[in-house]
């Protein structure tokens, strides 16, 4: 067994249990209720549950269903629900920091997206608590990878093909590798890619495979361009209303949660791609060719992103970087 799935087994079977005046939260989500960072939260919810002897009881609302996923932050913030799960960079209009995760090329493994977390997490619960929100834990999403129709050796093999984007980020990209943008939802990316109408894609195993992507695309490339995270939240007010007992309960329940969370997301990817070769799709690393251009382009969204952030992105980047070359 590996070590941090065996610390996170033995810090759920000693959480203590305790009891207090029955407590009822709802915790809203914008992801389906199969998606594992779903059955996380669930997991979490449960852990809560059985320390506290169900005084403190969690209710999830996947897919939308109580708040949609762009609203979660806010909704948590105004109290219109007790707890909620959203992308972290659904909320980068309001906190800059958010979208340390999803500036690409920068983060090129679990390590190093740990490591970012770890520089991130102390200004974000600084800031989200200024906001009335208590930051529980955070998870990434597996790893954006490259998906193209022909094969890649560097960036001029995108001149004049088109590529699907769906944020800024990605239409930024398309444009300085001289790809066409075109913008596609995930959902009507299958009818995309039989239509003709894009020619590669910048999005994790996972989602290639739920889209079945290998009838119209044979090449997945590990870029690990980045690792965007789904973050956690409570209400502020409502988690220092509990006793201080059931705050440490859910705390040490969403400590046990992230590590699980991150274990599960590094298995999700590894069970995609290997899913991807078995329907025929090639996998290969970073064409050195398209290496130095995406580097380049990380350059790029780094300095960008720290100019329009400020200080509490060189609080991040700084160390990031200054660990990285040593």
């Amino acid at each position: 067994m590996k070590r941090h799935v065996l610390v996170t087994l033995l810090l759920i079977t000693f959480l203590p249990v305790i009891a207090f005046a029955q407590v009822t939260w709802k915790l809203a989500t914008g992801y389906r209720a199969e998606s594992f960072h779903t059955q996380n939260i669930t997991a979490f919810a449960n852990d809560v549950t059985r320390a506290t002897e169900g005084a403190l009881k969690i209710e999830i609302y996947p897919g939308n269903s109580l708040v949609s996923l762009n609203d979660v932050r806010q909704a948590v913030q105004d109290g219109r629900v007790d707890a909620g799960e959203t992308i972290m960079t659904s909320m980068v209009k309001d906190l800059s920091l958010a979208g340390a995760d999803s500036v690409p090329f920068v983060v090129g493994s679990y390590a190093d997206a740990r490591r970012l977390w770890a520089l991130q997490r102390p200004t974000m619960d600084r800031l989200l608590a200024q906001r009335g929100l208590k930051l529980l834990y955070a998870v990434p999403w597996p790893p954006q990878g490259l998906y193209s129709r022909r094969p890649i050796v560097d960036a001029k093999d995108f001149r004049g093909s088109n590529m699907r984007t769906y944020n800024d980020t990605t239409v930024r990209i398309a444009q300085l590798l001289g790809a066409t943008s075109v913008n596609v939802a995930m959902v009507d990316v299958g009818k995309a890619l039989a239509d003709g109408r894009i020619d590669s894609m910048i999005t994790s195993a996972v989602t290639g495979v739920e889209s079945r992507v290998w009838e119209h695309v044979r090449y997945y490339y590990e870029i690990n361009a980045w690792y965007p995270k789904n973050i956690v939240m409570i209400n502020l007010k409502r988690f220092n209303a509990l006793p201080a007992e059931g705050r440490t309960a859910v705390v040490r329940a969403a400590d046990a949660a992230e590590r699980r969370g991150w274990t599960a997301s590094e298995q999700a990817a590894q069970e995609s791609v290997e899913t991807l070769r078995r329907n025929g799709v090639k996998i290969g690393t970073t064409p050195p060719g398209l290496e130095r251009e995406i580097q380049r382009i990380g350059e790029r969204f780094s300095s960008e992103w720290v100019k329009a952030v400020g200080a509490d992105a060189l609080e991040v980047f700084i160390p990031y970087f200054m660990a990285a070359s040593k």
